[in-house]
């Protein structure tokens, strides 16, 4: 059953929801002036919020894109989706976010093929999108090509680096290409 509902998510919110910002958005009590983003955002709206926009604009100090990251996403990007759960809340999230943003720009991706999906402290989003993608931690970047899960890349990866692990998730593995 999963299997045949998670195309049709796909195809819904890579359509339906990217344009627009379809979330719910309260007070994070924990940080004063801060706020949990609850549902589907975009990245356009993370970068002109007054909140997040210091944190999602321009280059991150002292990074440097993944080469392979780089590499698959310029030559296949038009047929990767990318799904990004995080919390506006989460400290990881900031560090990771920002950095993605940077490397897709680098590479031409097409925000058109991005959802980021903002949780709550317990993980929770509208239209349970974290169960029905068994999502446990944030960040955590989801790879699709065709509909079919590549890969999943949870906080900053096996290897601590989130970008490096991105360009292992998306080179087609040998003989599978």
């Amino acid at each position: 059953m999963k299997k045949a509902i998670l195309p049709l998510l796909l195809t819904f919110l890579s359509t339906s929801l990217l344009a627009q910002v379809q979330a719910e958005i309260t007070a994070d009590r924990e940080h004063e002036g801060g706020r949990i983003v609850k549902g589907v955002i975009t990245a356009e709206w993370l970068l002109k919020d007054s909140v997040f926009n210091k944190d999602y604009t321009g280059r991150p100090p002292g990074y440097t894109p993944d080469a392979q990251a780089l590499d698959i996403l310029r030559r296949k990007g038009d047929s990767i989706q990318l799904f990004v759960f995080m919390g506006t809340w989460c400290e990881d999230s900031r560090f990771v976010v920002p950095r993605l943003f940077f490397l897709l720009d680098a590479a031409g991706y097409s925000k058109q093929k991005l959802t980021i999906v903002g949780v709550d402290r317990s993980k929770q989003t509208l239209g349970n999108l974290t169960q029905t993608l068994a999502v446990k931690n944030v960040p955590t970047i989801i790879a699709f090509k065709n509909g079919k899960e590549l890969g999943r890349v949870v906080e900053y990866g096996k290897s601590g680096l989130f970008d490096k692990d991105l360009g292992e998730v998306l080179t087609p593995k040998q003989g599978a290409q």
